[in-house]
């Protein structure tokens, strides 16, 4: 039966991206079918095979690692503090984004994620029918956040027509940046973190290729990867990821507090006008038959839905702090679903991201950026329910 659920769910999700598609006749249905079952057999290898477990077990531990060595410089700076389950949340999770964000410069000059994105991006593109850019621009959004993504395609956005920039910015949005898959991977799971970073970059590129189909002459088919990063050292390389991994941090420090006191701030004005109810309590029941489709344990729905919808009005890392606390409380399956659900952008406050990004690169861009936000942010969300739907299958 939940399996079912599952299947009906993956539908019903193709069906509403069909129904806000603007060019209906163009949609590459093979490259979607491609897609979908290299998602099915990506889930099932990582989840039902030795290798795939291994596979995990291993990226988890040299995540883990690095964690470790962030934590040494952390513990230099801010010794005084403990750096335990118990510690402060910025000391233990926002200040690893520092490390992170280093390393990712630093691989970013010595052009070797580059070249592994865009290999990648060309094979994809290759198998699937999808244009280059489009494909190295939904790998890119693994590795970096929703501004550096579209930053790295910056010398090629005068090629980009409406739909193309659709595609594009709905890719940044649907994923997360790797320099703070560390901060996740401390809260939750890491296998449903890590399982959901490959399963969102496909869910990113075929609900955006249905919602907004592109057929790219040849000729305009090229990506350009000379422009990213302008360090001029390694040490520069190291300086530079080093602030902006500090900025990372901070904006999501200052998130968090203006979010969470504003969640509280809501609930005591709904309190006070209908009594014994939160908002979160509300959002349970509306993505109450969402939950249910994507194979969530029935008893456990309002709790996951509640948390679910939580992320979209605020942000991830606040919806990942309610789950945590329930980690020892809730089935495996909800933890899994909700877990990949919750490992990506997708939320109110990044349509004005991705829009500022946009409008510092072209001005004349940003204006149809802010046209279709909330076709931006719609689109995000189906992202986020197709994964979710895919682990559903196999938990």
């Amino acid at each position: 039966m939940d399996i079912l659920l599952g299947i009906l769910a993956i539908i019903i999700t193709f069906g509403l991206a069909f129904l806000m598609s603007n060019d209906k006749k163009r949609i590459n249905f093979k490259g979607i079918a491609i897609m979908l079952v290299l998602q099915l057999l990506i889930t099932w290898f990582m989840f039902s095979t030795t290798i795939g477990t291994k596979i995990i077990t291993g990226i988890s531990n040299v995540f883990n690692k690095l964690i470790e060595f962030g934590q040494e410089g952390i513990s230099f700076v801010v010794g005084g503090f403990i750096l335990d389950e118990n510690g402060v949340f910025f000391f233990n999770v926002l200040l690893l984004i520092i490390f992170f964000a280093t390393l990712l410069s630093v691989l970013t000059y010595l052009k070797i994620l580059p070249l592994i994105i865009k290999y990648i991006g060309a094979a994809i593109s290759k198998i699937t029918g999808l244009p280059r850019i489009e494909s190295f621009n939904g790998v890119n959004s693994i590795f970096f956040g929703q501004s550096e993504a579209l930053i790295a395609i910056r010398s090629q956005f005068h090629h980009l027509s409406e739909n193309r920039l659709y595609i594009i910015c709905a890719s940044a949005m649907s994923s997360v940046s790797a320099s703070i898959v560390g901060s996740y991977i401390l809260m939750l799971p890491p296998k449903y973190i890590l399982v959901a970073l490959p399963l969102n970059m496909f869910s990113g590129l075929m609900i955006a290729s249905i919602i907004a189909p592109v057929n790219v002459p040849k000729e305009e088919d090229k990506v350009d990867i000379k422009d990213v990063s302008n360090d001029k050292s390694i040490f520069e390389a190291m300086g530079n990821g080093a602030l902006e991994g500090g900025k990372i941090a901070l904006i999501v420090a200052t998130m968090l507090i203006a979010f969470i006191a504003s969640l509280e701030l809501v609930n005591w004005i709904i309190q006070a006008v209908f009594g014994g109810i939160t908002l979160e309590e509300i959002l349970g029941y509306v993505f109450y038959p969402i939950g249910i489709l994507m194979g969530i344990t029935p008893g456990e729905v309002l709790q996951a839905g509640s948390i679910m919808g939580t992320k979209i009005v605020t942000n991830e890392f606040v919806a990942m702090l309610q789950l945590e606390p329930l980690l020892n409380q809730l089935s495996e399956k909800t933890i899994g679903i909700v877990t990949v659900f919750l490992t990506s952008f997708a939320n109110f406050s990044s349509i004005g991201i991705i829009a500022g990004t946009v409008k510092g690169i072209d001005s004349a861009k940003a204006v149809i950026v802010s046209k279709f936000g909330m076709k931006l942010l719609a689109g995000s969300i189906l992202v986020s329910i197709l994964s979710a739907s895919i682990v559903g299958l196999f938990l």
